[in-house]
């Protein structure tokens, strides 16, 4: 049984629209970005300029993207099948490709693992499900999340996950990148 707070809580994340982030962040890619069988993603650094590069693993192989430009880098239609999928190796990473093909990258997705949820200037990210299996992100500044008190009120709904399934949602290490990825596309944000 849930409390009266808990259905309180649940209406209001039901009644606030998908709203896209305030500034300063700026969508990268086409919205909803399509990824035919998405299973997880994962952030790198360029070594020429040190813009975010996001890893994104799927069936059908390996892409690499530039967060700043959305253009894709670097492409692996068929990848090592021993080497290939982040729950091949313990630490949920596959190797890189394109500029970063000497290191590996950690994934998060369907095999497990995660994103940052916050960044150090105070921007926070939150997964929630008002209505299971659908999820819903929210992304707040100075923690103002719509449950952690009666001052908070800087937070948006930026995505909802009603059309697929959500694999993994975060902030690349640098925080100046924002990703939110389903089983069938995936949706950055960069600042």
């Amino acid at each position: 049984m849930i409390s009266d707070y808990q259905q309180h809580l649940r209406e209001r994340f039901l009644s606030v629209p998908e709203t896209p982030p305030p500034a300063p962040w700026r969508p990268v890619l086409d919205r909803r970005t399509p990824v035919g069988g998405l299973l997880g993603i994962g952030f790198a650094v360029a070594p020429d300029n040190g813009n975010d590069l996001v890893m994104v693993v799927s069936v059908d192989g390996h892409g690499l993207f530039d967060a700043v430009s959305g253009e894709k880098i670097a492409r692996n239609r068929d990848p090592d099948p021993d080497d290939s999928t982040p729950d091949a190796v313990p630490d949920l990473s596959c190797p890189g490709l394109g500029p970063v093909a000497a290191t590996r990258v950690r994934i998060a997705g369907l095999h497990g693992g995660g994103l940052h949820t916050t960044t150090l200037d105070g921007w926070t990210l939150e997964v929630i499900s008002p209505e299971w299996p659908n999820h819903r992100v929210l992304l707040s500044t100075d923690g103002g999340m719509p449950h952690a008190g009666p001052y908070a009120d800087r937070w948006w709904h930026i995505f909802d996950s009603d059309r697929s399934e959500l694999r993994a949602a975060g902030f690349s290490p640098s925080g100046r990148t924002l990703a939110v990825a389903t089983s069938s596309d995936l949706t950055l944000w960069t600042r």
